[in-house]
């Protein structure tokens, strides 16, 4: 697939090119990752390779066609209603999926892209149409974000506080769901400005079509950016044909005492009153099989269970404090690495 053009309307940091030699040229000069993108997408071969994230699993590279990746791109144009010239921002780091498809939605649809840093603290100069961030960069950007009309976010849950903070601002902002595999989101849910704070159901993008499996996890067909039907480790709630509610990983569903625990909802009512990052996990108990514990990042504090609405099975047994969580090249918490740190 070695015919791929560059979008007439396509601009880089505000510069216009009329040839795939001059674009290259210039991304020398934005970063090493963003010209080896560009240099492998003009490449005589019809696919990318990209790193998954490793969140749940061994790092591992995958090879994605390119004529997905620009399906997966003309579906998020019309989507969200983002046709040529729109203005996006790139702020993540194109060594991974969902930085390189916005330079890839940019070329593809003609956008007006601007390229900075994947800092975690993000000053925006400009008005732009769209972007893309992880939820510790919409924290840490908050007097910022008004200045995009739409941002998605990926790359991990976006906490009942932050989505609290983020109700009266402008900017329209939708929560992602998928994967490496998936070429970034084959669902969204709006996270801005909706009543109790957050729709609790994701919608499926076009052309795609969902199940659950035995397990109740869910599997993805979506012939437009993916040869095979992709089976997830994610456990949902099928709502009807095209929504569903997710509720946690399988990997993380913890057994304690025959009762399936999962983490990720219980996460969900701690986050009202701890403002650090956490988790919960299970141990091996020898009464209960598995106990629920809670880690904290951070110092010691004191943090009062009793004044959220847990079940009793839901109430944490212990509580230990890291200074620093392990995290993926993606900033993702390795919950199970994280654990090895405590002695136990």
């Amino acid at each position: 697939m070695n015919n791929l053009k560059i979008h007439k309307d396509f601009k880089l940091n505000g510069k216009s090119f009329f040839s795939e030699e001059e674009l290259l040229n210039y991304s020398k000069g934005i970063s090493n990752s963003v010209y080896c993108f560009f240099k492998e997408w003009f490449s005589k071969y019809d696919f990318i390779e990209v790193k998954t994230s490793g969140s749940t699993g061994k790092q591992k590279i995958i090879s994605l066609k390119k004529e997905f990746m620009i399906n997966s791109a003309k579906a998020t144009g019309e989507f969200f209603n983002l046709p040529e010239k729109t203005t996006a921002l790139l702020c993540l780091s194109t060594d991974f999926i969902a930085g390189k498809m916005m330079l890839v939605r940019a070329i593809v649809l003609g956008w007006e892209l601007d390229v900075i840093g994947p800092i975690s603290k993000i000053k925006i100069n400009e008005n732009y149409d769209f972007s893309a961030m992880v939820p510790l960069q919409l924290r840490n950007s908050l007097s910022e974000i008004y200045k995009i009309k739409k941002l998605i976010v990926g790359g991990g849950v976006v906490s009942n506080d932050l989505l609290e903070k983020i109700q009266n601002i402008p900017t329209e902002i939708f929560a992602t769901y998928g994967m490496t595999e998936t070429i970034t989101h084959i669902a969204v849910k709006k996270l801005s400005n909706c009543t109790n704070f957050q729709q609790k159901y994701y919608k499926i993008l076009p052309n795609i079509k969902i199940y659950i499996d035995e397990r109740r996890c869910l599997i993805i067909n979506a012939p437009n950016i993916s040869e095979n039907v992709i089976k997830t480790n994610d456990i949902v709630d099928l709502i009807s044909d095209t929504q569903f509610e997710w509720l946690g990983r399988f990997d993380n569903v913890i057994n304690s005492g025959g009762i399936k625990l999962y983490p990720e909802k219980i996460e969900g009512k701690l986050s009202k009153i701890i403002k650090n990052r956490f988790f919960v996990i299970g141990i091996p108990d020898d009464v209960l099989g598995e106990k629920l514990v809670l880690i904290t990042e951070g110092n010691n504090q004191e943090i009062n269970l009793k004044s959220v609405d847990l079940l009793k099975y839901e109430i944490p047994k212990e509580i230990y404090f890291v200074e620093h969580f392990v995290e993926t090249e993606t900033k993702k918490i390795q919950r199970k690495k994280t654990l090895d740190l405590i002695k136990l």
